[in-house]
């Protein structure tokens, strides 16, 4: 099966939150942005983008209230769920919406050929399912990977609509458009797995991938979702620090989901902007090495109360690196800054 969750050694290396390292391999998490691409920062410094369609032939001046110049002013930063209504747009269609983005469409297509290509050069079988299960302890990972997929195809979701809602204007439909696109994006790269004996498209999978994608569309379009939660990759450090592949690579991951009172108005200038409340899951004991021990394979369901680090550091950052680190706070819980019950 495919996994490519989001690696935490990867760093933002500019304003927008491009990641410069990009690791080429089925096992290991995909990069937080692809060449070019940019998440967005909920409550960064406010900006202006101006949404007006342009007069023409074709689109002739019809006296219709154009949407405000800047798509936010209250200070707190770009409104993400404002988009353009279709009368005012240029990009209505799916179809004109996704050329708007197609170099890093077809960079997408190229990233997911470039880590399955290997495996049209070993064993292969006929394109065939198989039934993965879903959180078991007769699962291979116990469900992990099924998080990893969600988690995958949401942060991919995020990276399209952040050029999108930036190449069209914010048109409407364009958090639609981006979650459709990663959906399709996730499944042609589950279409590898078909092939190899050992594996097989898994519909469990593609769920799971629909289901992070349906998590940005939400953050995109319901007014208030993305300030008040987040969906984020812990990665606790083992013995190697991190590890790419394999049983270990699971072991250390923790999704959860983190609930900040900051998004709340009536949170937002007191001490509770610091709090956040979490809850996540993970598995232990199912390497190759806990089972040799003779170790039970457990899952863990969990929660806890956690530290804002944005609010706590990143509030309003001036500089290009604070402004990234924003960003990635919003997809990455740094270790040991919450407190986890199970």
């Amino acid at each position: 099966m495919l996994s490519c969750p989001l690696t935490a050694a990867s760093a933002l290396s500019s304003v927008d939150g491009v990641i410069s390292d990009v690791s080429l391999s089925d096992d290991d998490p995909l990069p937080l942005a692809l060449a070019g691409f940019s998440l967005p920062d909920h409550e960064a410094s406010p900006i202006a983008v101006t949404a007006v369609r342009p007069p023409g032939k074709d689109r002739p001046e019809t006296g219709r209230q154009r949407p405000p110049s800047s798509l936010r002013s209250d200070g707190r930063g770009p409104a993400w769920t404002y988009h353009v209504p279709a009368s005012q747009s240029r990009y209505t269609t799916f179809g004109s919406q996704i050329g708007r983005i197609k170099w890093e469409t077809l960079a997408g297509i190229g990233y997911f050929t470039a880590i399955n290509a290997s495996k049209f050069f070993n064993d292969t079988e006929a394109p065939h399912f198989k039934d993965e299960g879903w959180f078991g302890k007769s699962t291979p990972n116990l469900g992990v990977d099924k998080l990893t997929h969600a988690f995958d195809s949401f942060i991919l979701a995020e990276m399209l609509h952040a050029r999108l809602h930036d190449k069209t204007g914010a048109a409407e439909g364009d958090a639609l458009t981006a979650s459709l696109l990663a959906t399709g994006l996730m499944f042609y790269s589950e279409l590898s797995d078909g092939i190899e004996p050992d594996s097989g498209i898994s519909v469990q999978d593609m769920t799971m991938n629909a289901a992070g994608a349906t998590f940005s569309l939400l953050r995109n379009t319901v007014p208030g979702f993305r300030e008040k939660l987040d969906f984020r990759l812990l990665l606790i450090p083992n013995g190697d620090i991190y590890s790419r592949s394999g049983k270990r690579h699971y072991a250390q991951q923790r999704y959860l989901l983190a609930l900040t009172l900051a998004g709340f108005e009536q949170f937002r200038d007191t001490p509770l902007r610091f709090v956040e409340l979490h809850a996540g899951y993970y598995a232990s004991n199912f390497t190759n090495e806990d089972i040799a021990r003779g170790e039970t394979p457990r899952r863990h369901l969990f929660f806890g109360i956690g530290l804002n680090l944005r609010e706590l550091f990143f509030r309003a950052p001036t500089s290009g690196a604070g402004r990234a680190a924003r960003v990635a706070l919003d997809y990455l819980q740094v270790p040991y800054t919450a407190v986890h019950i199970k």
